[in-house]
């Protein structure tokens, strides 16, 4: 089994790309706190690559800046490539599968960018619809309910 969760900061913006073939991908650096301190009492902290791809990449891209808390679930890749060089080079990183919000709007600096969530134009959306349809509702009087 091949599994990762993480919650962590972000060390900087995700860098936003697209493929050849128009696929977005999100590369980006998540900072996480080892849970001993060190001799000196201080906390040090891992810094993880992750990538994420299509919908979930726009997602973090368009969600998450510099500093945010997240929180992610995935796998670890591990693949090699030669440099200019020809130097031979290994990469591990996370493949992001899942992405939450760890704070809550207010304290995510990227949440407020002014534009809703497709899950906040649903709620909306429903909310109206609801309040049509039982425009006219009367609620029943006490005596009336049969318990």
């Amino acid at each position: 089994m091949n599994k990762v969760v993480l919650v962590g900061n972000l060390t900087k913006d995700p860098e936003l790309r697209a493929t050849a073939s128009g696929v977005s991908v999100a590369s980006f650096t998540v900072a996480v706190q080892r849970r001993y301190t060190s001799q000196d009492g201080q906390r040090q902290a891992d810094f993880i690559n992750c990538v994420a791809w299509r919908s979930t990449a726009d997602f973090v891209a368009k969600y998450f800046v510099k500093g945010s808390k997240i929180g992610l679930s995935g796998s670890i890749q591990t693949r090699t490539y030669d440099d200019a060089n020809g130097a031979r080079r290994y990469v591990t990183e996370v493949v992001v599968e899942n992405v939450e919000f760890v704070t809550s709007k207010a304290q995510n600096p990227g949440a407020n960018n002014g534009i809703q969530s497709a899950s906040e134009e649903e709620a909306k959306a429903a909310d109206e619809l609801f309040a049509e349809e039982f425009a006219d509702f009367e609620p029943l009087d006490d005596a009336e309910l049969p318990f």
